[in-house]
């Protein structure tokens, strides 16, 4: 029998809330620099390539916002959803969905210079990524299948999807068979935000997303109900709030929002169709979502912070030698420790006493013989 329990609090403290991402990322460095002694690498070289070197450079900053649209995309999007204990882990399959239908939309108009282009590309998009999350809150509703397995295997889906149009449809027939399509368009893409740099004015649509996501979690009716699904289950039912609405809600929000991110990633950076359009923001996102306790601003740093470990991640690898892999284990420990974290915001750890002890191997004795 062990001899600790865990116990329900009656009250939720909001300093522990807000305790738990500094203590979640002190103890990812603390496990990190065990990792990299472990590697035969200095903990202090290491940490400046990851979380300094990023930023002293403009191109550095540069990287580190243009990876933190996506990232901030997706988490405010999937937030929503969480609150009301609606999972979708298939961000990555959305973001994917809204790549191809946007791309498509700028191949089919490659000759335009039509100032609708490009917010086409962008309502395609963010309808396309709502359409692919819709296909998993059908099944939810109608069929009560599991929204996690459900986004999670849609995402291999739309992998695979691209695969086939980047390989043939949609191949560029001048691309010395690469499995990409032509080069969009001038129209077709987002415009540099800082000279020097890759970042452009997709932020803007990422920074607009935040507000609208503050004002419908923090002033909406809508907003009030999702997060009441989720905290009270049985008083949203008493109130009449309807549990289906909710899945649909949720899983729409956060599909349009991955949808609007693979539109960023197309008509930014990438400029095109190929293979990989995502290095994971869908997934990093979840831990983004998680560590900003699912509240609009604080996923606003979270994003950031993912952002300057992913840019980190590719500079350690030159200028420490870190293996390629450090930037998906800083991520999962960052998630698995904030999880833990996390739990003793609900539980606290009481140990049993002798009576209980006794008691609970009496009843085990009793229950075997």
């Amino acid at each position: 029998m062990k001899p600790f329990q865990l116990v329900p609090r009656t009250q939720q403290s909001l300093a522990a809330q807000l305790l738990v991402p500094v203590v979640s990322i002190i103890l990812t460095l603390v496990a990190g620099s065990v990792m990299f002694m472990l590697l035969g690498k200095s903990p202090p070289a290491a940490f400046y390539a990851f979380f300094i070197e990023p930023l002293t450079t403009r191109y550095g900053i540069g990287e580190v916002l243009l990876k933190m649209g996506p990232l901030l995309l997706i988490a405010q999007g999937l937030a929503i959803g969480f609150r009301a204990q609606v999972w979708n882990i298939g961000a990555e399959g959305q973001l994917l969905l809204g790549a191809i239908v946007s791309g498509a939309i700028a191949l089919q108009f490659e000759t335009s210079d039509s100032a609708w282009l490009l917010p086409s590309m962008v309502v395609g998009g963010t309808l396309a990524g709502a359409a692919w999350a819709a296909i998993a809150a059908w099944l939810r509703t109608s069929f009560n299948a599991n929204e996690i397995l459900v986004t999670f295997m849609l995402s291999s889906v739309a992998l695979q999807l691209l695969y086939y149009l980047v390989s043939g449809p949609l191949r560029d027939p001048m691309g010395m068979s690469f499995p990409q399509s032509a080069m969009f368009g001038d129209a077709a893409l987002f415009e540099p935000l800082v000279s020097g740099t890759r970042v452009n004015t997709s932020l803007y649509l990422a920074l607009a997303v935040t507000i609208v996501a503050w004002i419908f979690v923090q002033r909406s009716i809508p907003g009030y109900k999702l997060l009441v699904s989720g905290l009270a289950p049985q008083a949203a039912r008493y109130a009449g709030f309807s549990e289906n609405r909710a899945v649909w809600l949720g899983l729409l929000i956060g599909g349009a929002a991955a949808g609007m991110a693979g539109v960023g990633e197309v008509a930014g950076p990438l400029g095109l169709l190929q293979r990989n359009i995502s290095p994971g923001y869908g997934f990093a996102a979840i831990i983004v979502a998680f560590l900003g306790g699912l509240h609009p601003i604080g996923i606003l740093f979270a994003a950031f912070f993912m952002a300057l470990i992913y840019v980190g991640g590719d500079m350690s690898l030159v200028s420490v030698g870190l293996p390629n892999a450090s930037t998906t284990i800083f991520q999962g420990m960052l998630l698995v420790f904030y999880l833990a974290c996390y739990l003793f915001v609900n539980y606290r750890l009481q140990r049993r006493s002798k009576k209980q002890l006794i008691s609970a191997s009496s009843g085990r004795e009793g229950s075997t013989q």
